[in-house]
C-alpha cells in the first residue's frame, strides 16, 4: 500500500514537469488549425504583398502630376489603361497620364501614387483631378507585411483566425501541430448511478462524468469514458488497458487518504505514485502516477473537489503536452469579507467576483456543486499566507480563463 504525505503544491506541480511528454506531431489542413498549436516555426514563401499594390480603388499617377491640384485649380490627366483586381498593365505611365486601378492590383511601371477615386471627375478617358497625392500615397509596398524568408511564427505558437491569415499568405495549405491528447476517463464508485428521476437507498448520481469529461474538452483534448466499480483487479485492469491506448488517464474516486484506495494501489502495482495527497484546498487526496509510459491523474470522487484538482494539475498537464505553456491569468480584486487560511497549504477557494472587487466566497464542502454554479473564479491563497483581511487585495483566476483559447 502507498503510504501518502501530503507535498506543497509547488512540489506536486515540478513532479508532473519532470514527467512531461508531448504529444506526436501531425500536418493538418490550414482550414482545420484553428485553436491547435504549431510544431515547429513558420517561414515565408513569398513577399507579402508580392509586389507593390494599390490601397484602394483610384488612378495611378505619378505625383508630382497632382501638385497644387485643389477644388478651385483643376487640373487633367489622359486615362491611358485600366487595371481590374487580379490583373495588371504592361504599360508604363508618363508625366501628364493616369491609370485606372482597383484595390490590390499591381502598380504599374511609372506610377508612384494612387489618387482616389473621390477627387476626380472622369469623361471618357479624359480625367480631372481636384486634389494632390504625395509619393508613395495610397500604395501598400512590396513586402510590407513579410518579407521572403522570414520567419513569420515561432514554434508553440496558439493558432488563431489572426494566425491561420498570416500563415496562408506565408504560402502554406497545411500546417504541422501537436496532436490532440486522447484522455480516458474512468469513474469508480459502487454507489454511482446515471442520471433518473428515481434514486435508490445509498446510491448517488454520477456527475463526474459531465462535468470532468467537459473540463477535459476545455483543455483542447478528447475524452472516452467509462464507468467502473471499487474492486482491485477490475480497476487495475481498467487502468492498465488505458494507459496502453491514451495518452491521459484521469480517474475520479477511490482516492481518500484515510484508507487503503484501490485506485491508488492499483497505480502503485502496475507503475509508480509520483505523489498521493497535496497540501491543498479543496482537494488534498488528488494523486498523480506513470503506468506503461503514461500519466495518471487520481482525482477525488467529490465533485467540487474533483473539478479543483483538475484545473491545477491535469488541466496544466493537457495544456503544456501540446506544447502550450499553461499558467494562470491571475488577476487582482479586493477582498469584502476575511478569508481564513493556514500556512503551509493553497487554497482555491470559489468565489464570485466583478471588475472591481470578490462579492462574496464561496467556501463550502467539497460536495456542493452549485457552489461552482454560483462561482466564477478561484481566489488562490498561497501557501505562506495565513488569511486575508477584509480590504486585502487578493490574487484571482476567473474560469472562464482557464479553458483552451481558440480565438
Amino acid at each position: 500500500m502507498f503510504i501518502s504525505k501530503l507535498i506543497p503544491l509547488s512540489e506536486a506541480i515540478s513532479k508532473i514537469d519532470e514527467n512531461l511528454k508531448m504529444t506526436d506531431i501531425e500536418k493538418i489542413h490550414l482550414k482545420d488549425s484553428q485553436g491547435r498549436v504549431l510544431a515547429h516555426s513558420v517561414s515565408s514563401f513569398h513577399n507579402s504583398p508580392p509586389f507593390d499594390k494599390s490601397a484602394m480603388d483610384g488612378y495611378a499617377v505619378i505625383a508630382e502630376d497632382t501638385f497644387g491640384a485643389s477644388n478651385s485649380v483643376i487640373k487633367e490627366l489622359k486615362i491611358i489603361d485600366r487595371i481590374g483586381a487580379g490583373d495588371f498593365s504592361d504599360k508604363t505611365v508618363h508625366h501628364g497620364e493616369a491609370i485606372v486601378i482597383a484595390t490590390g492590383a499591381p502598380i504599374p511601371d511609372g506610377a508612384n501614387a494612387v489618387l482616389m477615386k473621390e477627387y476626380t471627375n472622369e469623361t471618357g478617358d479624359d480625367l480631372e483631378i481636384h486634389s494632390q497625392v504625395t509619393p508613395g500615397e495610397n500604395i501598400s509596398p512590396k513586402a510590407e507585411d513579410i518579407a521572403e524568408g522570414d520567419e513569420v511564427l515561432a514554434s508553440n505558437v496558439l493558432i488563431r483566425p489572426q494566425e491561420m491569415g498570416l500563415i496562408a499568405s506565408a504560402g502554406y495549405s497545411e500546417i504541422e501541430v501537436y496532436k490532440k491528447p486522447r484522455v480516458k476517463l474512468i469513474i469508480t464508485g459502487n454507489e454511482l448511478v446515471e442520471p433518473s428521476p428515481e434514486l435508490d437507498k445509498a446510491k448517488i448520481i454520477n456527475s463526474n462524468q459531465f462535468t470532468i469529461a467537459a473540463m477535459i474538452r476545455s483543455s483542447g483534448a478528447s475524452v472516452d469514458i467509462s464507468h467502473g466499480y471499487d474492486n482491485f483487479e477490475e480497476v487495475r485492469t481498467a487502468i492498465d488497458e488505458a494507459t496502453k491506448e491514451y495518452d491521459v488517464v484521469i480517474t475520479t474516486g477511490g482516492t481518500a487518504i484515510s484508507k487503503g484506495d484501490v485506485v491508488v494501489d492499483a497505480v502503485e502495482d502496475l507503475g509508480e505514485v509520483l505523489f498521493h495527497g497535496v497540501a491543498l484546498r479543496p482537494g488534498k487526496p488528488v494523486g498523480a502516477g506513470i503506468v506503461n509510459d503514461t500519466q495518471i491523474f487520481m482525482l477525488s470522487g467529490q465533485p467540487v473537489a474533483a473539478m479543483a484538482q483538475f484545473d491545477v494539475f491535469a488541466r496544466y498537464y493537457l495544456f503544456k503536452m501540446q506544447g502550450l505553456d499553461y499558467m494562470h491569468s491571475v488577476v487582482k480584486r479586493k477582498a469584502t469579507t476575511k478569508i481564513p487560511s493556514q500556512l503551509g497549504r493553497t487554497d482555491y477557494i470559489r468565489a464570485y467576483a466583478d471588475d472591481d472587487s470578490v462579492h462574496h466566497i464561496l467556501n463550502r464542502g467539497s460536495g456542493i456543486i452549485r457552489s461552482m454554479v454560483e462561482a466564477n473564479s478561484y481566489i488562490i491563497v498561497n501557501e505562506n499566507q495565513e488569511g486575508i483581511e477584509r480590504g486585502d487585495m487578493v490574487d484571482l483566476v476567473f474560469f472562464r480563463d482557464m479553458a483552451w483559447p481558440t480565438l
